[in-house]
């Protein structure tokens, strides 16, 4: 037995051939053509239509129907930053529209300033998602305050990249309650 013979039982546990590698020159073609053959387009759980079988039809065209049907897959592009960034002046002049607009002529009332708030903040997330900032999700809290005489503090914590997160906040005051929009945009890969 030579040495060759030897180090492949080893390798190999002495239960048949040892695995190619990359570095031998002479396994490089067939390890290539392997991986090339196994990355073929596959289709998964489809299945004949019309009752018909693969056996009618012939090699090219059994290979013809699979990669008609085989799902698109793509590479991945590795980019790190979106196409379109976040830009917090636009979101916040919009908020701010909105908030007046919604607010303006209103009066406090508990009962409705709850349901106020959600249509609000639904309005506002619906206008910052047709801005077409990508690759960023959103989270919009609308606070409806009566104003009685008292000071408020509003304090908001977040683990995020300072990088590419930002947020915007937009008020609206009027004679019996303020308004507050915080907007929160986390950047999604």
């Amino acid at each position: 037995m030579d040495k060759h013979a030897k180090a492949s039982k080893v390798l190999s546990g002495g239960k048949g051939e040892r695995r190619l590698s990359m570095f031998e020159r002479d396994n490089y073609a067939q390890i290539v053509k392997e991986r090339m053959r196994n990355s073929s387009h596959e289709v998964h759980g489809t299945e004949p239509m019309d009752n018909e079988s693969f056996a009618e039809f012939g090699k090219s065209e059994i290979f013809t129907l699979k990669t008609s049907m085989a799902k698109i897959r793509y590479a991945n592009t590795y980019k790190m930053e979106p196409y379109r960034k976040f830009q917090a002046h636009l979101v916040r002049n919009k908020a701010q529209h909105i908030l007046t607009q919604r607010l303006q002529e209103t009066k406090y009332n508990g009962v409705t300033s709850i349901f106020l708030c959600n249509s609000i903040s639904e309005e506002i997330l619906t206008a910052v998602k047709d801005m077409g900032f990508d690759r960023y999700k959103y989270i919009v809290t609308v606070l409806i305050l009566q104003k009685a005489d008292q000071a408020i503090k509003i304090s908001s914590r977040w683990v995020w990249d300072v990088a590419r997160d930002n947020w915007v906040s937009a008020k609206c005051e009027t004679e019996s309650f303020i308004s507050l929009a915080l907007i929160m945009a986390c950047y999604y890969e």
